[in-house]
């Protein structure tokens, strides 16, 4: 009877001890995955470890809490914060990796499209005043700035306004991030402005300007270095332009949930696509690039929903371990 009673003990102390056990692996997974970015110069961490740490934080943290808005936004968070470490690190020497970007093919596609003249100095030269930037352009200049929102409020909007849709949308959205940085990594590219900076822009007219840094400059003043730092990071990372792919896909999903949505979201994308080329961010080769990895996410998105679906259980399966 004695032997009898303790086994049932250790039944039930079992489930328990493995639930801290998940729970304890889950956290430091997710302290880890978040620490490594911040830390992974001054340890010199190699690359792959930084974001194999940074890209198991979201998995992990999935396992700790179940499905719920403030839980998915989490996971969001975590996700670019993988993201940003990735994107960021090719450039932490910037002289050598400089020796790996690509100028030249997107101005000889450029200048095709432009009938022998980039479009972005066919707009420049038309609708700019050198030393100025006038009204029109500060309204592209902000079109630019509100980016840094718009992916992720188009996320949070469809998770309380179309919640069926919400875990989709993140899905589609955050691939498309992570598919760019891959890019990002094996085929660096200069944008416009870096190589007119070089002097690899062929022709007479006047040097392509870069608009966004004089407006601010001029609007935010001692602010604008501390803000560039913080979302910039990866200067040769034009191709494709995440900028454009991105608004164009959350335009798209819009679009499928709610049609006056969808109409101010491509309204705002192709302002967005305008104000890239004309402020010198992007060329338009960057954008069609955008715009097709789009297109190659919302189609892998169907072959790719079995794969998904299973990765869901089975991290359903730890989370029920974890709290028994």
């Amino acid at each position: 009877m004695r032997d009898s009673h303790r086994s049932s003990s250790a039944l039930l102390i079992l489930p328990g001890a493995v639930a801290k056990l998940v729970r304890t692996a889950a956290w430091a997974t997710v302290v880890a995955g978040v620490a490594a970015p911040m830390v992974r110069r001054r340890l010199r961490m190699p690359a792959p470890v930084t974001i194999a740490a940074a890209y198991a934080a979201p998995l992990a943290a999935s396992t700790l809490w179940p499905q719920s808005r403030r839980r998915d936004i989490a996971l969001c968070l975590l996700q670019m914060h993988a993201y940003v470490a990735a994107y960021k690190m090719p450039a932490d020497d910037l002289a050598t990796f400089e020796k790996r970007v690509h100028v030249g093919y997107p101005i000889v596609v450029d200048r095709a499209i432009g009938f022998g003249r980039l479009p972005t100095q066919r707009l420049q030269q038309a609708f700019a005043t050198p030393g100025v930037v006038a009204p029109h352009e500060r309204v592209l200049v902000w079109a630019h700035w509100v980016w840094f929102f718009v992916p992720h409020g188009t996320v949070v909007w469809m998770l309380y306004r179309h919640p069926e849709r919400g875990t989709r949308t993140a899905l589609m959205t955050y691939a498309m991030f992570n598919a760019g940085c891959l890019v990002y990594w094996a085929v660096p590219t200069a944008p416009p402005w870096f190589a007119a900076q070089q002097g690899r822009i062929p022709g007479d007219g006047p040097a392509v300007r870069r608009m966004m840094l004089e407006e601010g400059e001029r609007f935010w003043g001692a602010n604008w270095t501390r803000l560039y730092g913080a979302f910039g990071g990866n200067p040769h990372a034009a191709m494709p332009s995440l900028h454009f792919g991105t608004s164009f896909m959350a335009a798209r999903l819009l679009a499928d949930a709610d049609p006056v949505e969808g109409a101010v979201a491509f309204t705002y994308a192709l302002t967005l696509g305008l104000a890239l080329v004309y402020l010198g961010e992007h060329y338009v080769i960057d954008l069609l690039a955008g715009a097709a990895l789009a297109e190659v996410v919302r189609a892998a998105s169907t072959p790719a929903t079995p794969a998904l679906g299973w990765a869901g259980r089975r991290l359903a399966t730890i989370r029920r371990r974890a709290r028994p």
